[in-house]
């Protein structure tokens, strides 16, 4: 006899105050990954739009707002733009290593500088290395990090320089969060090669997807993403792709403001903050 499916249970939040859109109140949807059907539940929640955050997977549910849209790269046919061309000639040299899920105290530091700079007052602006570790090593999916490392010259070791946690997913690679130097003295765009590089991997694997997590229209620090093409969202009908029109309008939008508010710090949370996992639990 076959023995019988288990579904998933699924429960809701409490409303609590949008990271995104000033005024709004954001709510999710969530259930457990464990078992041994966990990497199986997670790639088909991923595919509708749901993240992961350590043995967690979650999507909005708000009751007045639609406004988070899960986003895509369709890594196959993706072709970088001039200056994404420039990114990675710049930071080809870079040492790259897929790591085990493993915390560390140089990435836990990095993560530091990173959020004091880009994210100040955001969720994780009060984690501390236990939490770093539960936020890599909590996992029941095919994840790793990524490390970004600078050339040493006597061979050795680098310098760490940029992270991305992710989870290979049946159909793609998820980026379920990325940290950099944000004052390097040299490199800029460190976060968007990182992106780039997992568009790179996705297309060695034959890989369709690299998963961004939610773009927020109106949300200035969510506007990264639509850099990206060709690049689909997920709707009512399921996936579709932004029309070559629509996202190179934009992009424009993006690029002027980005030159009207050249020192914006981000602020806040950003998508896919792992961790704050007491929203989780219940009662």
């Amino acid at each position: 006899m076959t023995a019988p499916v288990r579904f998933p249970r699924f429960f809701v939040t409490s409303p609590a105050p949008c990271p995104y859109l000033p005024g709004k109140t954001e709510r999710k949807v969530f259930t457990e990954l464990k078992g041994p059907h966990a990497e199986a539940l997670n790639d088909a929640l991923g595919r509708i739009g749901f993240r992961r955050s350590q043995t967690v997977a979650y999507r909005p549910s708000c009751l007045d707002c639609q406004a988070c849209v899960s986003v895509r790269v369709v890594a196959q046919e993706f072709e970088p733009a001039s200056a994404q061309r420039r990114n990675m000639r710049d930071n080809d040299d870079l040492v790259i290593t897929e790591c085990r899920p493993w915390a560390t105290s140089e990435q836990f530091e990095l993560l530091q500088r990173y959020l004091s700079s880009r994210h100040p007052g955001g969720g994780m602006a009060t984690m501390d290395e236990v939490d770093y570790a539960d936020m890599v090593e909590h996992t029941a999916v095919s994840s790793f990090i990524i490390e970004y490392r600078e050339p040493s010259p006597d061979g050795g070791q680098g310098r760490l320089i940029g992270a991305c946690l992710t989870d290979r997913q049946g159909d793609g690679l998820s980026m379920i969060y990325s940290f950099y130097d944000p004052e390097h003295e040299v490199r800029t765009g460190l976060g968007n090669y990182i992106i780039l590089d997992h568009i790179r991997r996705a297309k060695e694997e034959s890989l369709a997807y690299v998963y961004l997590g939610y773009w927020v229209e109106g949300s200035q620090r969510m506007q990264y993403k639509i850099r990206y093409r060709p690049l689909e969202r997920l709707g009512p009908a399921g996936w579709l792709r932004f029309s070559e029109g629509e996202q190179s309008a934009l992009i424009d939008a993006v690029a002027t403001s980005r030159r009207e508010d050249a020192e914006c710090v981000e602020g806040g949370s950003k998508d896919g903050t792992p961790g704050g996992q007491d929203q989780y639990k219940l009662a």
